[in-house]
């Protein structure tokens, strides 16, 4: 019997989005849209080796909990700006 930890893991970076660092090393933390074992591409923010061929553990969003964020962080902006119609979003 083969558990969840013995398997391959496979993944396609089917868009770059962007570098959020780098570092020295020569690794850069992007936000990517990857599918992961041939499902559907989520966004996805993680460490990776310049060869994308190494990565660090990271955190995979689908579409409305990356818009979510984005308005959570536009929300916030608002705020501090002191826009009207501010208020945080609430899950």
């Amino acid at each position: 019997m083969v558990n969840g930890r013995d398997r391959e893991i496979t993944y396609e970076i089917v868009e770059h989005i962007g570098v959020i660092a780098s570092y020295s090393t020569g690794w850069k933390k992007e936000l990517n849209m990857v599918k992961w074992n041939d499902g559907a591409p989520k966004y996805d923010i993680r460490e990776w080796d310049p060869g994308h061929e190494h990565m660090s553990r990271g955190i995979t969003l689908h579409e409305q909990e990356m818009q979510t964020i984005i308005d959570l962080v536009a929300d916030m902006k608002r705020h501090k700006a002191g826009e009207p119609g501010s208020d945080a979003v609430n899950p």
